[in-house]
């Protein structure tokens, strides 16, 4: 498949939102939501290589980009989020087939609230790294930093908050640098001190070679949600509880997904300390907590394998 694969886009009406998505190919249906300050953009490369196998659904959160808000934005929570992404399942699988479901970062721990509150409509859910305090083992250092890092944006700016995403997520001396959970959106030119270039983005990191049209736009779109992101998902997100129980019981459908080059960060931290508790497999990723933008086409290769695996 190529980034050209047909694109179908839509508007679907949900409580107190619309959300524009965008769907691929034929098959069963997967969906597969964008964290951080991403949108539907953020996965051109990846859902047109999958789209193939499956009918691959991608769409712009509430309150983002194309999904506009009824009225202002306010704080968001992963249960609203996931009552969205069921929704869209309903629409786009209205034969009641259940779907799978991707999510990343931020949208990862939206994976894990639709898994526990509609667990018969997702097949297989597979949450790469989701940055779930709670599961650390201090969490409270961890609610600490995200709260600092949304005091940096109130007081100083985004810039100032992803630089103390950053330091605060930065690994012990000796060890690779990595992106942080959530290095949203800004685009490549704003690469936050201490980290690699390509990676100033929580799901967008800069191409080597100069970005396309489409690209260039999804860096702009997704700039500017950074404001809501920080504001109203960071913590929240971050900060959610997972329902243990509900997560036990259906673990035979869930996978926790980690990246190779950054388990010894917080998110991958947290992402395995949730496998241990429920039970649920996990797979390893190729490349960081931003993986699928470092290397769309074999993420894109490992997310087949994972989602395949019986």
């Amino acid at each position: 498949m190529t980034d050209r694969t047909p694109v179908r886009t839509g508007l679907l009406t949900v409580d107190g939102a619309t959300l524009h998505h965008e769907v691929r190919g034929e098959g069963p249906l997967l969906v597969m939501m964008p964290g951080g300050s991403a949108d539907a953009g953020i996965y051109d490369a990846i859902a047109a290589d999958l789209a193939d196998r499956w009918t691959v659904a991608t769409f712009d959160p509430r309150g983002y980009s194309r999904s506009l808000l009824d009225g202002p934005v306010t704080g968001q929570s992963p249960a609203t989020h996931a009552d969205d992404i069921v929704r869209l399942i309903d629409l786009l699988s209205p034969d009641g087939a259940p779907a799978a479901l991707f999510g990343s970062s931020s949208s990862a721990v939206v994976a894990l609230a639709a898994l526990a509150r509609h667990p018969g409509r997702l097949s297989r859910v597979v949450a790469h790294e989701p940055p779930v305090v709670a599961l650390l083992p201090d969490p409270d250092e961890g609610r600490a930093l995200f709260a600092a890092v949304r005091e940096a944006f109130r007081r100083d700016g985004v810039a100032a908050a992803m630089a103390t995403m950053a330091a605060g997520l930065a690994p012990e001396e000796g060890q690779a640098a990595a992106p942080g959970p959530e290095q949203a959106a800004s685009g490549p030119e704003q690469a936050a001190p201490g980290q690699e270039r390509a990676a100033a983005a929580e799901e967008a990191s800069a191409p080597e070679q100069a970005p396309t049209p489409e690209q260039a736009a999804t860096f702009r779109r997704m700039h500017a949600n950074l404001p809501v992101f920080l504001e109203h998902v960071l913590c929240p997100f971050s900060g959610y509880v997972p329902d243990l129980v509900a997560l036990k019981a259906a673990a035979a459908h869930l996978v926790v997904g980690v990246g190779r080059d950054s388990r010894a960060l917080l998110p991958a931290v947290a992402a395995e300390g949730l496998a241990r508790r429920v039970g649920a497999g996990v797979a390893e990723f190729p490349g960081g907590h931003i993986g699928l933008t470092e290397d769309p086409r074999a993420f894109a290769a490992r997310l087949r394998e994972v989602l395949l695996a019986t």
